[in-house]
């Protein structure tokens, strides 16, 4: 129940993220500025930020954990709805849903690592491991070519659109 709950909560976190009539105008930082003039999506970059209290106040590295954390979170979700439809797959889609899982598996264990790199402040791969957790989105994304579910396609975008704000980021610390 509780994981469900915690789903459905990101699930429509990610649809107030989306909409842009229900997400209110923050006041962007000259940072978040810099950082979301980098994507391929500033709105989608300000709003995702902006989800966290903490990104108004944050410097380059804050904002990396903020990234981070709401790739995470999502990334993680993914997953859960990913293993979900797992468990009422057609035999024709049990594949192509398994290989997705991997691929976010794969991402949730970079993000983690990204993690790790921001905490010992080496910021040697950050780039690197950011890249790799959206490799993985864009690896379920194509897996998918045909399955007809639009939330998880849906969600694949919103995780390749937040590694893609953590990739960014990344590349603002030397040595990234």
């Amino acid at each position: 129940m509780t994981k469900c709950y915690s789903l459905c909560c990101v699930v429509l976190l990610i649809f107030i993220l989306a909409s842009p009539s229900c997400a209110s105008k923050p006041n962007v930082t000259k940072l978040v500025n810099e950082v979301c003039a980098k994507t391929s999506n500033y709105t989608f970059c300000v709003e995702s930020l902006y989800s966290d209290p903490h990104a108004s106040e944050s410097d380059t590295y804050g904002l990396a954990i903020v990234a981070f954390r709401l790739a995470y979170r999502n990334a993680t979700s993914t997953k859960d709805y990913i293993t979900e439809l797992l468990k009422k797959a057609s035999s024709s889609s049990h594949m192509l849903l398994q290989k997705c899982l991997t691929d976010y598996e794969k991402a949730i264990s970079a993000i983690e690592t990204a993690y790790n790199d921001l905490n010992s402040e080496s910021f040697s791969a950050l780039a690197d491991y950011a890249g790799d957790a959206s490799r993985g989105a864009l690896d379920c994304q194509a897996t998918l070519k045909g399955y007809n579910n639009s939330l998880l396609h849906f969600m694949n975008n919103a995780v390749k659109g937040l590694c893609q704000i953590c990739l960014v980021i990344s590349k603002l610390f030397k040595g990234s």
